[in-house]
């Protein structure tokens, strides 16, 4: 079943969001990596690789379909941040984004009864659930810490000790 031009179109812009938000994480794990956080930086790093792991996941979708792969551009990421919480803050706020965006592409594939797209879309929806938690966690635990330097050096070396991705 070849994927519809409305449905590629919006696949391409959800193929740019992904990577705007891989480009975003870097210079947010660059900036924490200048302010001393090198667990926090290399947290950001495997995001970023998190993220362009989607877009790839999209793009292979797109081509599988018999869709056109059309790349958007990509906007110069912010690179100061007032501290780490608003660097957490910023990436919150960026995957829930990319949260609205995957429920306007579930919304779409529903219109277009496009059903070969609902299990790639099933998987981004949980992905999705997992990311906000998890960034809502950090930002709890930051609030915790209060900026106390122990506390601040536990939360660095326990985000340095990420896993790999996915």
């Amino acid at each position: 079943m070849q994927i519809s031009d409305t449905m590629t179109a919006a696949l391409n812009d959800q193929i740019t969001m992904e990577l705007q938000a891989a480009h975003n994480y870097l210079a947010m794990g660059a900036w924490l990596e200048s302010a001393g956080f090198s667990g926090m930086s290399a947290w950001m790093q495997a995001q970023s690789v998190e993220e362009t792991t989607h877009a790839m996941k999209f793009y292979q979708f797109v081509l599988d379909r018999g869709g056109r792969v059309k790349i958007g551009a990509l906007d110069a990421p912010a690179s100061e941040f007032e501290s780490v919480a608003n660097v957490f803050e910023t990436s919150l706020a960026q995957e829930r984004d990319v949260s609205a965006a995957i429920n306007r592409l579930y919304a779409l594939a529903t219109d277009e009864r496009d059903f070969a797209a609902v299990p790639l879309l099933d998987w981004f929806v949980t992905e999705q659930i997992e990311e906000e938690a998890t960034v809502s966690q950090i930002l709890d635990d930051l609030a915790l810490a209060d900026g106390g330097p122990q506390a601040m050096l536990f939360l660095d070396r326990e985000l340095g000790a990420r896993g790999g991705t996915e």
